[in-house]
């Protein structure tokens, strides 16, 4: 079969500031709306209930979020949604190339405006984040990755605040991990996996359906939703039909993630 195409960065063993070189100039090559500048710094809109529980309104940029990802798909498809309108270049950093653009796309997350970066050691990840949420031609960056110390939480935080980009940090959703424990975080997120839209038809997946709660908030205060996803429009909105029988559905790899064979 077909492998995805190499968006890795170039070799490790390359010094530092030859790869930071090369970053930004691919970053600047691929730009074309300006980044966090290009709506006057204001919150990343998610849908109406949820923006009007969060302090900017919004998302905020220029801070970091941690996602706890109950469902690997649900996950990785609220992560690209919030990165494709963050308005420009972002960069998707894993230790594995796991993220499938196409399937990104689903969710409006561009691949012309989305750089993959390869790390296999945390000490890369968090490198390459650093420097991505100091560049200003950013304007988001994802890291994944399944612990974080308070110290280098800190560190991301305050790049961010210097590039002006929002950052998320994808993690696996343990329960020490949800239940509590220090975070330089703005906010922090479970996300999770309903049922979908679809009919009776075997094949009729229909719209994703998610589960967000809001388990931190600097500002603000815990909350939970139920979410459909409407890919037509690429728009987010309150589930009107969900009801508290629903229970997040059976993990799945979800096309978003899942790297083709």
């Amino acid at each position: 079969m077909r492998q995805p195409p190499d968006h890795s960065l170039p070799d490790r063993d390359m010094d530092r500031p030859a790869l930071i070189s090369a970053l930004r100039a691919r970053i600047a090559r691929l730009d074309r709306s300006g980044g966090a500048a290009a709506d006057g710094g204001q919150g990343i809109p998610l849908c109406e209930s949820v923006d009007a529980a969060l302090p900017g309104g919004g998302l905020s940029r220029a801070a970091v979020h941690e996602v706890l990802a109950a469902e690997p798909g649900a996950a990785a498809g609220f992560c690209a949604l919030v990165l494709a309108r963050a308005g420009g270049t972002v960069l998707w950093i894993a230790p594995e190339p796991d993220a499938w653009p196409p399937g990104l796309a689903r969710f409006g997350l561009s691949p012309a405006d989305l750089v993959l970066v390869q790390a296999p050691r945390p000490v890369d990840g968090l490198w390459a984040m650093e420097e991505a949420l100091r560049c200003p031609g950013v304007a988001g960056a994802l890291l994944v990755l399944r612990s974080l110390d308070l110290t280098a939480a800190r560190r991301l935080q305050l790049a961010a605040e210097a590039g002006g980009a929002v950052g998320l940090l994808l993690r696996p959703d343990e329960e020490e991990e949800a239940g509590g424990g220090a975070s330089a975080a703005l906010t922090r997120w479970r996300i999770g996996a309903l049922a979908g839209t679809g009919g009776a038809a075997a094949h009729d997946l229909g719209d994703p359906r998610w589960s967000l709660d809001l388990l931190r908030c600097r500002g603000g205060r815990p909350a939970n939703w139920r979410v459909v996803w409407r890919g037509a429009a690429e728009r987010l909105e309150r589930d009107e039909d969900a009801t508290e029988a629903d229970q997040p559905a059976r993990p799945v790899r979800a096309a978003a993630t899942a790297r083709r064979r």
